[in-house]
């Protein structure tokens, strides 16, 4: 139960309300006179009272949070009410019952080397997971490795921990590795993150039209054949279109994208366009609407447009984070490079630091698998609310709520940028400043999206490809989140705008969780037909 009313307070409560008009008479206490409720005060607080009794009875899952193993010691964790935008104490004071926990690693150089780096970072984070639930709070917090599992735990009163792949870079070229990440709880898995991968193109591939694989890699079509067979969830919210579409008629079971957009409302790479919301529904898989301000509300290009020219008219080198073009070796093999240059603007943009500036080639030159290296190592510092040099860092009483908290600005990129800017004459720099403010006046930056923005989007969604397809996530502590719902301490306000807008008890149950639960049985069906030989 999520019900936070003691018994204590409901006493209190009545106590007041009983005995505050009879000491008044006796003892001459004066008592403030109730003012009348309106018939609106009095209908929103029964909307409100309805909202809290439907959030109480669902089972609520955020299908991405970013984790940071710097949280999950013995000394700093979880128990406690850090900074980050997901914990135990702003999971309990939101409603949230599961959280998908990411074994996250940024796309790096495509070498042995890399690929032994993303292993070991891949490979801290399940750990880290399973500390939290058997060592540091396991009668707080369970891991669920099935769709029984998080009914059952959620049931007991305690937390539900899943994990969840973003980026399937650490299996390197070992295909036994799909098997091993199964084994070590990973129960979704996507084939890109920011920048192409050994098995999937990127949808950052759109920002200089640069492709490796042309969609999957032949052995991102193995990857999938090896999901299928053991039982993890084919996850489209990171690739290339072209990738996605191959990745579904492909897979034998449903397939989820664990956190993306409606492109139609907020036409951003990371979002889904139509074409691809209606393959997934044919499918038979689920859409997690993201709560990440930059995907649910995207300004106009006219604004970006405008600087891009300025800087090109000053000579500006955007290092990454406007064209997409840095790095690499000369040739195709910088064209290349670029694309996951792009992929690092794309990470900047997000919130998420640069994730990687490698050379997507199955060969690398040297100092692009080295950029490789450092932009993956920046986007890893970007996530899961870690914790600086100071220690663990906990949340001060009264603080306001996390807003992206844990992606910050980005990093990477902006060194050249501010080294181009300082070799300006005072005169050219004194021009470009002011025509950068009428920019700004002519274009100016949209305001934050906010929950209804967000609910906008989950509207779309079940309009477009029906109400057993679409669930919630936010990309907590890397980068997501909205006003209103910045962290898991808000949770409850996305079912009370779900509520206003006329979703019944049943709807939001599937859209908060049913709808996922019953993709990832199917899955899981799936799965032990491949391996008894019913599925071909």
């Amino acid at each position: 139960m999520k019900t936070r009313l003691t018994l204590a307070a409901a006493f209190t409560a009545a106590f007041a309300f009983l005995f505050a008009p009879i000491a008044g008479a006796l003892f001459g206490v004066g008592v403030r006179a109730q003012t009348p409720a309106t018939p609106a005060s009095q209908a929103e607080a029964e909307l409100v009272a309805r909202a809290k009794g439907i959030h109480d009875r669902v089972i609520t899952a955020d299908t991405h949070n970013d984790i940071s193993p710097n949280n999950f010691t013995a000394d700093c964790n979880y128990t406690m009410r850090l900074t980050s935008q997901v914990n135990l104490p702003k999971m309990v004071e939101g409603g949230l019952d599961v959280s998908f926990m990411i074994a996250y690693v940024g796309q790096g150089a495509l070498t042995p080397e890399g690929y032994d780096r993303a292993y070991a970072e891949a490979v801290s984070k399940f750990d880290a997971v399973h500390r939290l639930t058997e060592q540091i709070a396991p009668d707080k917090i369970g891991l669920a490795l099935t769709p029984a599992d998080v009914r059952r735990i959620a049931a007991s009163g305690r937390k539900v921990a899943v994990i969840g792949i973003e980026n399937a870079y650490p299996i390197g070229t070992d295909i036994k590795r799909v098997k091993e990440f199964f084994d070590r709880g990973g129960r979704y898995m996507s084939l890109a993150h920011n920048g192409h991968s050994q098995l999937a193109d990127s949808n950052t591939g759109e920002a200089n039209d640069v492709w490796l694989h042309g969609g999957l890699s032949p052995l991102g079509k193995q990857a999938i054949a090896e999901m299928n067979r053991w039982g993890i969830m084919v996850d489209v919210s990171h690739p290339s279109k072209a990738a996605n579409l191959q990745a579904i008629a492909l897979s034998k079971a449903p397939v989820i994208a664990s956190h993306s957009a409606a492109r139609a409302l907020a036409n951003h790479s990371r979002n889904l366009d139509d074409e691809t919301l209606w393959a997934i529904k044919q499918n038979g898989g689920v859409v997690q609407t993201v709560a990440f301000a930059s995907y649910v509300r995207v300004a106009g290009p006219e604004r970006q447009n405008a600087i891009n020219l300025l800087n090109q008219e000053f000579g500006i080198v955007t290092g990454g984070g406007g064209g997409g073009r840095q790095g690499g070796a000369a040739g195709a093999p910088a064209a290349a490079a670029g694309a996951n240059a792009g992929a690092a603007a794309a990470g900047q943009a997000q919130g998420r630091g640069a994730a990687a500036a490698a050379t997507p080639l199955p060969t690398p030159t040297p100092a692009a698998a080295g950029a490789g290296a450092a932009g993956a190592a920046a986007a890893g510092q970007g996530r899961g609310g870690g914790r600086g040099a100071g220690g663990c860092s906990i949340e001060q009483p009264g603080a306001a709520p996390a807003a992206g908290r844990g992606g910050g600005g980005g990093r990477g990129g902006g060194g050249a940028n501010n080294a181009a800017l300082e070799a300006l004459t005072p005169e050219r720099r004194a021009q470009y400043d002011m025509r950068m403010m009428e920019i700004a006046a002519r274009y100016p930056t949209a305001p934050r999206a906010n929950v209804k923005d967000f609910v906008d989007h989950i509207d779309y969604l079940v309009k477009y490809i029906g109400i057993d397809h679409v669930g919630v996530s936010s990309d907590f502590d890397g980068g997501g989140g909205v006003d209103g719902w910045n962290s898991a301490a808000e949770t409850f306000n996305v079912t009370l705008e779900l509520v206003r807008r006329g979703y019944t008890e049943e709807q939001i149950g599937k859209i908060w969780s049913g709808n996922l639960l019953r993709v990832w049985g199917a899955v899981e069906t799936v799965a032990k037909g491949i391996q008894s030989g019913q599925i071909k």
